[in-house]
C-alpha cells in the first residue's frame, strides 16, 4: 500500500488537491493570500500584487474590463466571492430555451459546458487519453499478424499504449483492492467504537479519547493511533479509495465509455458541435472554481480571498472531465471563448497524448489571429517538458511555435533552494516562467475555501496578472503583453534551486528550468507596461 506522501502525490498529479475546506480562509495562517504578497515587504515569494495596487495603481481606474475564460472542469458561478465577477452574456435571455444571440449555444449566460447534452446530463469521469487511443488502435492491431503491418509508426504506438494500459490496469486493480480492504477495516472499527460508546465516533481524535476496560475496544483505538502516527486521517483513506477507484474503474478501463451514452457525437468532425448545455458548474466544480478565484476573486469585499485582477469577468467553459480531456472539446472551448470576447484563456489541464492535436493547433492559431493570450499549466509530473510531451503545447504539428501561449510552472512561498514545487514540470525551452502554485488558498464550491497545490493553480496567477496589466494598458497587443510578462519576472536566473522531484535533491540554476528564469511579478509588469506605453506614445 502506498504511504501518505505517495498518496498526496497521486492527488496532486490528478490536480485534485487535498487540504481541508474552511469558510474562514484566513485560518490558513501564512498561506492565506501569499501569492499576492511581496518578497521584501511580506517575506513571501508572491507576485507583488498588493504592492502594485497600493503603490502603482492608487487613484487610477482601469481602462477596460478583461474577460478571462477558465477552460476547466466547472466553475461555481454563485460562489460568494466569484458571482460579482462572473461574465454575463448580455445578448442572451436566461432560461428561455432560445439561442437569442445566434451564437449556436442556447442560454449560455456564464459560458458553456462541452461535457453534457441538451437533457442536462453531464460527463464526470472519463478515460485517460492513452486508454481511449489504445481502444481505437486495438480494433486494427489486436489480431493482426505483425508481419502484415504496413504502418509501423502507428503499430509502435499501439504496442506502447498496450504496455502502458495493462501495466497500470493491473497496478490499480491491486491498489483498489488493498485500499478497499483498508477502508472497510477502518469503517468497521469506527462502527464498532460508535456502538460501544453509544454515540457516533467520526474522527481519529475522537476515538483516541476513548477509555475502556474492553480489550477489543482498546485494540481498535490503538490501531487508529498507529494510523494517526502515520499521518493519515479517515478522510485521507476515503479520498484515497475514491481516487484509486477512478483509476481502476474509469481511467484505465476499456469498457468505460461515458461519452458514447451522454453525447454520442462524431469525435473526428469539428463541425459536429451541437452538443453540451449551459451548466458551467457540472458535477465537480472544485478545480475550475479554485482557478477562477485566483484570477478574479472579488477584491476588498471583506469576503474570502483576494483575486489578482479587479477589472475582470470570468467566463466558465467546461471541457475537462475527471480523466483526460478530448482534443475536440478543447478546440471548441477555445473557439467559443474567443468568439464570445475572452482576451485571456486559462488552460489548467494537460495530458501525454493528443490524437487530434491538429484540431487544438488550429484553435490556438485562431486565438492568435484574434489577439487572444493562452495561459497553460506546465503539468505536475516533475518532468522536463522539453523532453516529455504535455499537451496542448505551443509547438504545432506544422513545426511553427505558437507565439500566444504562455506555459507556467509552480513556485513556492520560499525564496531559497525549495523555490519550486516538487511536482512541477519544467523546461528551459517550453516553460516560460513560474508562478505561485504551492499551498495556495482559493475558492471552492458552495462558498468554501481550500488550500491546494498544482501548476494548475500557478497558471491562473499568470492569467490574473495578464488581465490586471491589460485592464490598465489595453492598447498593448497580446504578444506585447506576453513579452512584458516574461521580461518583468522577478529575476532568479542565477539562483540554484532543487530540480522538481519527489526523490532526488539535484540542483540547477533557474535559467536552466524556464525561458525567463523567474517568477511572474505584477508590480514589475505594470512598471514595464507603463514604460513601453510611454515610449510608444512619444514615438507615435
Amino acid at each position: 500500500m502506498r504511504n501518505k506522501i505517495i498518496f498526496t502525490s497521486i492527488l496532486s498529479s490528478m490536480v485534485l488537491g487535498l487540504g481541508a475546506q474552511n469558510k474562514a480562509p484566513k485560518s490558513f495562517d501564512k498561506y492565506y493570500d501569499w501569492f499576492n504578497k511581496d518578497i521584501k515587504a511580506d517575506k513571501a515569494n508572491g507576485v507583488s500584487v498588493n504592492k502594485a495596487y497600493s503603490e502603482l495603481l492608487a487613484g487610477k481606474k482601469p481602462k477596460k474590463t478583461i474577460i478571462v475564460a477558465v477552460v476547466d472542469g466547472g466553475v461555481d458561478p454563485d460562489h460568494e466571492d466569484l458571482k460579482a465577477n462572473m461574465w454575463i452574456n448580455e445578448d442572451e435571455i436566461p432560461n428561455n430555451g432560445i439561442d437569442d444571440d445566434n451564437n449556436g449555444y442556447i442560454d449560455d449566460i456564464h459560458g458553456w459546458n462541452f461535457l453534457g447534452n441538451a437533457k442536462g446530463e453531464n460527463i464526470d469521469a472519463e478515460n485517460l487519453e492513452s486508454t481511449r487511443w489504445y481502444r481505437e488502435l486495438r480494433k486494427t492491431y489486436a489480431d493482426l499478424d505483425p508481419e502484415n503491418v504496413t504502418n509501423q509508426k502507428e503499430y509502435a504506438l499501439y504496442k506502447e499504449l498496450d504496455s502502458i494500459y495493462w501495466k497500470n490496469r493491473n497496478e490499480y486493480k491491486e491498489e483498489f483492492t488493498q485500499v478497499g480492504q483498508m477502508k472497510f477495516g477502518v469503517d468497521f472499527i469506527f462502527n464498532a467504537l460508535s456502538t460501544s460508546e453509544g454515540k457516533e465516533i467520526k474522527t481519529i481524535d475522537e476515538a483516541l479519547k476513548i477509555e475502556s476496560e474492553d480489550k477489543q475496544t482498546m485494540e481498535f483505538v490503538a490501531a487508529l493511533k498507529e494510523l494517526k502516527q502515520a499521518g493519515m486521517t479517515r478522510k485521507d483513506i476515503a479520498d484515497y479509495y475514491e481516487q484509486s477507484e477512478k483509476f481502476y474503474k474509469n481511467y484505465y478501463n476499456l469498457n468505460f465509455e461515458a461519452r458514447k451514452d451522454i453525447i454520442g457525437d462524431d469525435l473526428t468532425d469539428i463541425n459536429d458541435k451541437n452538443y453540451g448545455n449551459p451548466d458551467i458548474e457540472g458535477p465537480d466544480a472544485f478545480h475550475g472554481s479554485f482557478c477562477a478565484g485566483i484570477i478574479g476573486g472579488v477584491r476588498d469585499n471583506n469576503v474570502g480571498i483576494q483575486g489578482v485582477a479587479s477589472a475582470v469577468k470570468i467566463m466558465g467553459v467546461r471541457a475537462v472531465p475527471n480523466g483526460d480531456e478530448y482534443d475536440k472539446d478543447i478546440a471548441l472551448a477555445i473557439r467559443y471563448a474567443v468568439d464570445n470576447g475572452a482576451q485571456v484563456i486559462n488552460m489548467s489541464f494537460g495530458k501525454g497524448y493528443s490524437p487530434q492535436k491538429q484540431l487544438v493547433d488550429e484553435a490556438i492559431e485562431y486565438a492568435n489571429s484574434k489577439g487572444v493570450l493562452l495561459v497553460h499549466a506546465a503539468g505536475n509530473d516533475s518532468k522536463n517538458v522539453d523532453e516529455n510531451d504535455n499537451f496542448p503545447d505551443d509547438v504545432l504539428n506544422s513545426g511553427v511555435t505558437a507565439p500566444n501561449v504562455v506555459t507556467v510552472g509552480a513556485s513556492s512561498i520560499y525564496k531559497n533552494k525549495k523555490m519550486l514545487g516538487v511536482f512541477s514540470n519544467y523546461g528551459k525551452e517550453k516553460v516560460d516562467l513560474f508562478a505561485p502554485g504551492v499551498d495556495v488558498v482559493s475558492t471552492a464550491p458552495d462558498d468554501y475555501y481550500q488550500q491546494s497545490d498544482g501548476t494548475s493553480f500557478a497558471a491562473p496567477v499568470v492569467s490574473g496578472v495578464a488581465a490586471l496589466v491589460w485592464s490598465y494598458y489595453p492598447e498593448l497587443t497580446h504578444l506585447e503583453l506576453k513579452n512584458i510578462l516574461l521580461e518583468s519576472t522577478k529575476n532568479y536566473k542565477r539562483k540554484r534551486v532543487y530540480i522538481p522531484s519527489r526523490d532526488k535533491k539535484r540542483k540547477k540554476r533557474m535559467r536552466d528550468l524556464s525561458v525567463s528564469g523567474g517568477v511572474v511579478n505584477a508590480y514589475n509588469a505594470l512598471k514595464l507596461a507603463e514604460k513601453k506605453t510611454m515610449v510608444y506614445l512619444l514615438n507615435k
